[in-house]
């Protein structure tokens, strides 16, 4: 099962992600645009929407939808994940919110180092 420590490594480890406090929960953002956030026993995180629609579907029980304004994001539920499942998501989700010039690169190195 996932933790908020196995979020917070992994949210961090990505290139420019910081972590900020907003009313006691962990958010993780790039500059000022949000990747992750916490949300109890929960994470939110900003997955691709074809990707979150397919997970609301399949896995009902860890994945929900989250209308946050006009953009769905998606609940996922840490006791539905196992660590690497969640930094995989994290990825996925700090990749919707930098440029391509610096996602494409970053990906890459992680092709060539497995």
């Amino acid at each position: 099962m996932a933790t908020l420590d196995d979020l917070r490594t992994a949210a961090l480890a990505l290139p420019g992600a910081e972590e900020v406090s907003y009313r006691g929960e962990a958010w993780f953002n790039v500059g000022r645009k949000t990747f992750a956030l916490t949300s109890g026993e929960r994470a939110i995180l900003k997955l691709e929407r074809g990707h979150q629609e397919l997970l609301f579907e399949i896995r009902p029980e860890t994945f929900q939808p989250c209308p946050v304004a006009t953009v769905k994001w998606a609940y996922v539920a840490y006791d539905g994940l196992d660590a690497e499942e969640l930094a995989q998501l994290l990825r996925e989700a700090w990749a919707q919110i930098v440029p391509k010039k610096v996602s494409r690169p970053y990906f890459e190195r992680l092709t060539v180092a497995t």
